[in-house]
């Protein structure tokens, strides 16, 4: 009988050790209703708000898939507009002192860029020619997850994820920012699973730093596959 008890304990243990990153990756996949779901999305025009120190601000998020996104916030009467335009980026932000409409370039770039892809970067590392490398298992508050780097083909930065080893539901991912001239440890929280024709979203991304939340973005519905001007990514001139 130990024998046995030893002999199951140690398949398990290579069983666990077998799986790879992209094992790992594609079960996520799988999990989010699929890569060819998401790349099947021609456009994705998303109603949100956005909360921080308490105040609740309405945002609209419109993207047309592997091309162009655009974020408008109502910030108490002052617009606030980040674009992503097929390479190039540009932002307009009163409350930054940005009244008028201004290139964006460097890690900021690569930020909006990230924002025009409706798949995840985890779930399409390999076509956006980034890396990954899984790290092991990890806690994250009880739950024992898969830790997966991946490092920015662009940048260079990096993202850690962390992916449930029982159902394979991202949990959090962690990224340095800079805010306000300083680098900073920022995680993002996932919550609310919901499927949308196939493909799904989480509904509420809570971002913290040093365990409290800053910011949330809830997002209260999604139409795909809707009618998107194009010219509402054109920086004016």
């Amino acid at each position: 009988m130990k024998k046995l008890f030893f002999t199951l304990l140690s398949f398990t243990f290579i069983s666990a050790r077998a799986q790879t990153v992209d094992d790992i990756i594609q079960k996520y996949a799988t999990n989010m209703g699929g890569l060819e779901a998401f790349n099947n999305i021609k456009t994705a025009k998303l109603t949100a708000t956005f909360s921080a120190q308490g105040t609740d601000l309405p945002m609209i998020i419109q993207v047309i898939n592997y091309k162009a996104a655009r974020t408008d916030l109502d910030a108490m009467g002052s617009k606030v507009i980040r674009v992503y335009n097929n390479g190039k980026a540009w932002q307009q932000n009163p409350l930054a002192g940005i009244s008028t409409p201004v290139e964006v370039t460097g890690t900021q770039l690569s930020d909006f860029k990230q924002q025009s892809m409706i798949a995840p970067a985890l779930m399409d590392y390999k076509a956006r020619g980034h890396k990954v490398e899984l790290q092991g298992q990890q806690d994250v508050e009880g739950i024992k997850t898969w830790k997966i780097k991946l490092t920015d083909k662009d940048d260079g930065r990096i993202t850690y994820y962390y992916i449930s080893a029982s159902d394979y539901t991202m949990i959090k991912s962690e990224i340095e920012r800079e805010i306000q001239g300083q680098k900073v440890n920022t995680e993002t929280w996932f919550s609310d699973l919901k499927d949308f024709n196939g493909a799904k979203f989480f509904m509420t991304r809570s971002q913290k730093i040093n365990g409290e939340t800053f910011q949330t973005t809830t997002i209260k519905n999604i139409e795909l596959n809707v009618p998107i001007d194009e010219k509402i990514f054109d920086m004016p001139k």
